[in-house]
């Protein structure tokens, strides 16, 4: 890579952190596996359901993960919070990765289960066209 650390496909993941909604205690806290065929995401949503989270593709290459936050309600007016750290109010999360080229963005999936979201995004295992192309010199131009 010419660029060294930044122009590697995944400096999005490592320089911008994770962004988080209202509170910033609610964590998202990953894993990124990579197999012969596939990056593999699993994401920590506890207290989330599946219409509460969001996978979408943007830019063409990047991976946006949302977790719309649900409201706590408080039990009365009377109720005081002695320890709130799972937030208060709304909570909700956003992570974006950068993918790598050699994946099938047509093909990603997503699963939650069990407060564990698992996104499979299969590699495109079919060898790409050289990127090198020869220039014809002449003795004019």
């Amino acid at each position: 890579m010419a660029d060294g650390f930044f122009g590697h496909p995944f400096r999005r993941f490592f320089l911008s952190p994770p962004v988080y909604r209202e509170w910033s205690g609610a964590t998202a806290h990953m894993d990124w596996l990579e197999s012969p065929t596939a990056h593999v995401f699993k994401v920590n949503v506890p207290g989330f359901n599946k219409e509460d989270i969001k996978v979408q593709v943007e830019d063409g290459n990047i991976l946006q993960i949302k977790g719309e936050g649900f409201k706590e309600e408080v039990q009365g007016k009377d109720t005081v919070w002695h320890v709130a750290e799972r937030g208060p109010g709304n909570r909700g999360f956003s992570r974006e990765i950068e993918l790598p080229e050699d994946v099938k963005l047509d093909r990603i999936k997503a699963q939650v289960e069990n407060g564990v979201l698992t996104i499979v995004v299969p590699k495109d295992t079919n060898p790409k066209p050289s990127k090198v192309r020869n220039i014809n010199i002449t003795s004019k131009l």
